[in-house]
């Protein structure tokens, strides 16, 4: 099965692929194990991608409530249930939330058991940097859905053919769920400025018009077109597979990290540990 839709705009391309290496332990006790898919001194190269951590859980977390300002988290269940501040996730769903000028979060299993989260830390515009706290939960069930032959297309951000998510962004991205049969393929629009990769959950797929093969344990990223305007990528199940698309607009903005605090300066880092240590931080309101 093929979708023969034609390419629009620049065609890109995997232009590095990173095998990741095995679970280590996390910082959440003996249950807790994790893989760095995006690292933040890598941040020059993956903007405005700061951090993606697949997390893994087999039993109880040992973690609470914790601080983040001056950036935004992207949570997705890939295994399990999730229960946060306001609410809870089932399996696929995600929340998306801007820490801004400062949040108080918490976050865990519903039960101890089997589970697995991704979750990515996305940097806002400077403009944007302490914006004020709020959240969005995405219920899997709700996503609207592209479908072409042997493929599905399911939108957390941004848009697939005609179809367009309504989750708000400050930074534009995309973030999607390919699911494919053997042999089936879809064209996926995608700017040439926007900087990108693909995380394979499932099966095998292959990448863009030399076919490059990504499968589970591995990162792909996107090339980068010279210049800039409309673009595409072709995805193909090689088997079927069941994959993530990451991507979004850089911001080409330096950043200071220190633990769950992002900022421009480093007086902006002192600044917000001083207003988390005075308890001026909450939990984020509903967006």
């Amino acid at each position: 099965m093929t979708n023969t839709h034609q390419p629009r705009g620049k065609e890109r391309r995997l232009e590095r692929i990173i095998d990741l290496p095995a679970p280590t332990p996390g910082q959440f006790g003996p249950a807790h194990t994790v893989v760095p898919v995006i690292s933040p001194e890598d941040y020059a190269r993956s903007d405005p991608f700061i951090l993606l951590m697949d997390d893994r859980i087999d039993g109880k977390l040992q973690g609470g409530p914790h601080p983040h300002a001056g950036f935004e988290t992207v949570t997705l269940v890939v295994k399990g249930g999730m229960v946060h501040d306001n609410g809870r996730l089932g399996e696929r769903d995600v929340q998306w939330m801007t820490a801004g000028s400062g949040v108080i979060h918490g976050e865990g299993l519903e039960d101890a058991g089997h589970g697995r989260i991704l979750q990515l830390w996305l940097t806002l515009p400077k403009a944007q940097r302490w914006a004020p706290p709020s959240f969005q939960d995405i219920p899997y069930a709700q996503l609207p859905v592209r479908r072409e032959p042997g493929v599905e297309v399911r939108l957390y951000s941004g848009s697939s053919g005609g179809v367009r998510s309504e989750t708000k962004n400050y930074v534009p991205v995309t973030l999607a769920e390919f699911q494919l049969e053997p042999g089936a393929s879809i064209e996926q629009d995608l700017p040439a400025s926007y900087n990108g990769f693909f995380y394979v959950l499932e099966g095998e797929i292959s990448v863009g018009p030399d076919a490059r093969t990504l499968r589970p344990g591995q990162v792909g990223w996107l090339d980068h077109p010279e210049a800039g305007g409309p673009g595409s990528i072709r995805i193909t199940g090689t088997t079927r597979a069941r994959a993530l698309l990451y991507a979004g607009q850089p911001q080409g903005d330096q950043l200071v990290s220190y633990g769950p605090f992002i900022g421009d300066t480093q007086a902006d880092i002192m600044r917000v540990m001083g207003e988390y240590h005075s308890g001026r931080y909450g939990p984020p309101p509903r967006r």
